[in-house]
């Protein structure tokens, strides 16, 4: 059966914006303020500390850090090394295995898993890991009043999670769901004495980090770095390989380069490399390597407004774009032109139906067929930078077929901002990567995909009877036991997705990871945000 309130998702602004202000968080213990502390970027002398990993990230420290409501790229690589879940995944092969539970179910065919808790298990501030906080941390997923952001991972399959004994948990499903495996690694477990404290989850979104894993904050300074240190009472599976971090917030392509170049450079390791200092960095000794995945950039289109209420203009407008042109001069070739919504090496992925290519002619005949003339078009961006240098190359390809077109790229969120105000708009252009939450299908489309959720808010299509189908089939290959017959709905959706191009990526692209190969080892870049120290050792 569809679960219409599972669909539902939180305002983006609450995952794009920070609070500033712990608010009533003052009531949460004095080793839980401890996280925050004075400013300290570590530039003196930190490239000769083999004690210390300085890292530098591409993307703002200074929004939500609470693990049920991010999106923030630097936060979620961040609470990767500081919170556990039942089960997590390796980042990179995504592989499962036994975090705080201390076994993998044996049947992922049941409707019900059995976990034991791991035991010694503590929190940074020493309390016990008990079976209430795994149901406080469930019970906060699943609660359709705070509605996080991680529900719709979640609430179509999820039944509950109840307390078997001291030491052991039941999560029940509604049917038969063996994606689960994988996917609870989203639900972090969190202390409820810490977060179930009156302020509690203003603290989580405004940086207070408490959790059960390898390393620890020690200080957070928004816009500036966190730092973090190994926790000496952490009894997991993946030990801490250094003694401290400090993680670097530098949004600003060129200084976040010139903090790993160089004899005197302060970073070992750097991600969201710019494709135009890939060369420069290799000769300069480093290792740049990249990951292929769901990286994208997506068009979004009004569909209450017209003539973008006509799959037909939408279509055009995609065929209309030299992605080829796109990917070899702005991307510098690390890219592939989208034929799915899937990337081309997710498991789940087949060609479309529907692929966009590079056609002016059939672009010019679907406006003429939905009777567009002299079409004007207000492109409004995100100001990320490979995102900025693509703008050109869809406005010139738009004028091409006779589309005349504005741009407006501005800061993400003060975008989107405007985006939950209601404020009209007609096409937005934006980057996204469903894969920092996983990688199967059901996932990365309930992300964008779901009914009365905030990106089909702004679209204003689900109400449509192509978004009722397509809902209903995303439900239908939830609950089908049989791979094959699952995998054919999926492939059905995705048809539809990519005939309807209301929200859909133009291009996939290539993340880059730079390093010193000669101070950090054991580095795997990601394909997604971010970056994984987990398996790293200083030299």
């Amino acid at each position: 059966m569809s679960d219409p309130v599972s669909r539902r998702v939180l305002s983006r602004r609450d995952f794009l914006r920070y609070s500033g202000t712990l608010g009533t968080a003052a009531a949460i213990s004095a080793t839980v303020s401890a996280c925050s502390g004075p400013a300290s970027t570590g530039s003196a002398g930190a490239g000769a500390d083999k004690d210390l990993v300085t890292a530098v990230i591409g993307y703002g420290n200074n929004q939500s850090w609470d693990p049920t409501m991010t999106a923030s790229a630097f936060s979620m690589a961040a609470n990767n090394h500081i919170y556990e879940g039942l089960v997590d995944t390796d980042p990179i092969t995504r592989e499962p295995y036994p975090a705080l539970g201390t076994a993998l179910p044996s049947d992922l065919a049941a409707t019900t898993w059995r976990f034991t808790l791991r035991a010694g298990a503590k929190w940074h501030d020493g309390q016990p890991v008990t079976v209430d906080d795994v149901l406080f941390s469930f019970e906060r997923v699943l609660d359709p009043a705070a509605n996080v952001l991680v529900r719709s991972f979640f609430g179509a399959w999820l039944q509950e999670v109840r307390k078997v004994d001291e030491s052991t948990v039941e999560l029940v499903f509604k049917f038969p769901f063996p994606d689960a495996l994988r996917r609870l690694t989203i639900a972090k477990i969190m202390p409820k004495h810490v977060f179930g404290a009156p302020g509690g989850w203003d603290a989580a979104k405004s940086g207070t980090a408490i959790g059960s894993g390898p390393y620890r904050m020690v200080a957070h300074n928004p816009t500036s770095n966190t730092t973090f240190e190994a926790f000496a009472d952490y009894n997991g599976p993946r030990r801490p390989t250094v003694k401290r971090m400090n993680w670097l917030s530098i949004v600003d392509a060129s200084a976040r380069v010139a903090k790993i170049s160089g004899g005197r450079a302060e970073a070992q390791i750097a991600d969201n490399i710019p494709y135009a200092n890939i060369d420069q960095l290799r000769d300069g000794g480093l290792t740049v390597e990249g990951g292929k995945g769901m990286n994208h950039m997506f068009l979004m289109f009004n569909t209450a407004q017209q003539p973008f209420d006509d799959v037909r203009v939408r279509q055009a407008l995609l065929y209309a774009i030299d992605t080829q042109k796109m990917i070899d001069v702005a991307l510098k070739g690390h890219g592939a032109p989208a034929t799915s919504f899937l990337n081309a090496e997710n498991p789940s992925y087949a060609r479309a139906k529907t692929v966009y290519s590079h056609d002016p002619d059939k672009a010019k005949a679907l406006l003429a067929a939905a009777g567009v003339n002299d079409l004007k078009v207000t492109l409004m961006a995100v100001n990320v930078s490979w995102i900025a240098d693509c703008l050109p190359t869809i406005a010139n390809s738009w004028s091409a077929i006779g589309v005349q077109t504005t741009l407006e790229p501005q800061d993400t969120a003060a975008l989107f901002t405007k985006m939950d105000q209601s404020q009209s708009y007609q096409v937005v252009a934006a980057a996204s990567n469903p894969n920092q939450f996983g990688l199967d299908a059901d996932l990365i489309l309930r992300y964008n995909y779901t009914s009365g959720g905030t990106w089909m808010k702004y679209t204003k299509w689900d109400a449509s009877p192509a978004a009722k189908n397509l809902f209903d089939l995303m439900d239908r290959a939830a609950q089908q036991p049989d791979p094959a017959r699952k995998l054919q709905l999926v492939h059905q959706y995705l048809d539809l997705v990519a005939e309807q191009a209301v929200l859909y990526p133009v291009v996939h692209t290539e993340l880059m990871t730079a390093w010193d190969p000669k101070k950090l080892t054991g580095v795997r870049p990601q394909a997604y945000p971010g970056i994984t120290l987990l398996q790293s050792q200083r030299v």
